[in-house]
């Protein structure tokens, strides 16, 4: 087997981390809420324009977050897609939820918005709609139906934070929203994530879940004078080293989508002859959309065709991968009684779909590899 060469991903640092994490270290305050922490999360609640932001270890904590502040349990249907990762949908099996699997639109590949009357019961208490691939769902539909129907709306916006949708920032049109920091993120510290909080009358009880269930909190800012366990919760802050390392990140965060909007586009350009071809279809991002460039994709006409395709970019040195296989026939979701042919665009898209490398030091002599190869292969 061939040596990658042009990895899928690639990590990136601007060097101001290693700075701060000195920093953080000599502060004397490297757990949870230090300096860096309190830093981050007030650079997100201006640039977003919300109430509150908490950050936390990773997405999956935050989406547990939520999942703990809507009480959501045996009796409750949450909404969500099947394309998606198993976070989204663990969550909140975790307190007992029913999983109500929705498909995916064609051309954004994030949450069909038109199946939600349909799927939509006396019993469901979340819709989690999630933003895929630098675009997302369209929020003014999904928040018309669960604003109708008395439904929270959790965004996963793990992928979508820059994203904007009719100029306004997704992850804030739900009630609550969740990021990730994880590595392959356009903006990561390793393992992190954060719960934005558009609903004021959480914020409190989310400081107390984030804190293992006491009010903590409120003692280190004089609003008692000793703290206990109030409520349910767990430990969900990140290290004040990891939120150093966010910070740098955050900071540079206008840089960083300038590079990734430039590797996208020329992915398009490059490869826009294919699409017009027919061989292949390349990410849409529809009017009204504003992209953070997180994923260039391919969506091949066969399933086969993007196997071979995957096999024969390896066998060149160049780590290209497919992305979410449907969680409804899962182990899982089948334990829950999906089946084959529920989701046709899901199931289709997930067989199709060829992820390419894309980040920050992606050099051009290495995209333009990544590019002649894909044409290569429809030569071959």
């Amino acid at each position: 087997m061939a040596q990658i060469r042009i990895p899928f991903n690639k990590p990136y640092v601007t060097g101001k981390e290693y700075e701060y994490l000195a920093r953080a270290a000599e502060s004397g305050h490297i757990s949870g809420d230090g300096p860096f922490s309190k830093r981050c999360q007030e650079l997100l609640e201006k640039d977003l324009g919300v109430p509150r932001v908490l950050l936390t270890t990773s997405g999956t904590a935050a989406l547990e977050m939520a999942a703990l502040l809507f009480r959501v349990g045996a009796e409750d249907e949450v909404i969500l897609p099947s394309f998606t990762f198993v976070s989204t949908a663990n969550a909140f099996y975790l307190r007992g939820a029913r999983l109500v699997f929705a498909d995916i639109k064609p051309d954004t590949l994030s949450l069909d918005e038109d199946a939600l009357p349909g799927l939509v019961s006396e019993r469901t208490r979340v819709i989690i709609p999630v933003h895929y691939g630098g675009v997302g769902c369209q929020m003014d539909a999904v928040m018309d139906c669960a604003r109708r129907r008395g439904i929270r709306v959790v965004e996963d916006a793990a992928q979508a934070l820059g994203v904007f949708y009719r100029d306004r920032s997704l992850g804030t049109f739900g009630d609550l929203a969740v990021l990730s920091f994880h590595e392959t993120k356009n903006l990561q510290c390793g393992e992190g994530g954060a719960l934005i909080i558009n609903d004021r009358t959480l914020i409190e009880r989310a400081e107390i879940i984030r804190e293992k269930g006491t009010d903590r909190s409120k003692f280190f800012r004089g609003e008692t004078d000793k703290y206990t366990w109030v409520d349910l919760g767990s430990s969900y802050l990140p290290s004040d080293l990891l939120a150093a390392f966010l910070f740098a990140q955050l900071e540079n965060a206008g840089d960083i989508a300038a590079r990734r909007r430039r590797l996208f586009e020329t992915y398009r350009e490059g490869l826009g002859p294919l699409e017009r071809q027919g061989r292949l279809r390349l990410p849409v991002i529809p009017s009204g959309y504003r992209s953070n460039f997180h994923i260039f994709y391919l969506l091949l006409n066969e399933p086969e065709q993007r196997n071979r395709l995957m096999h024969f970019l390896r066998a060149k040195g160049i780590l290209a991968v497919f992305h979410y296989l449907p969680l409804h026939l899962s182990p899982v979701g089948r334990s829950l009684g999906y089946k084959e042919g529920q989701f046709p665009v899901t199931e289709s898209v997930s067989a199709r779909l060829l992820r390419l490398p894309l980040y920050y030091e992606l050099t051009e002599a290495d995209q333009g590899e990544v590019i002649q190869a894909v044409t290569d292969f429809f030569r071959s």
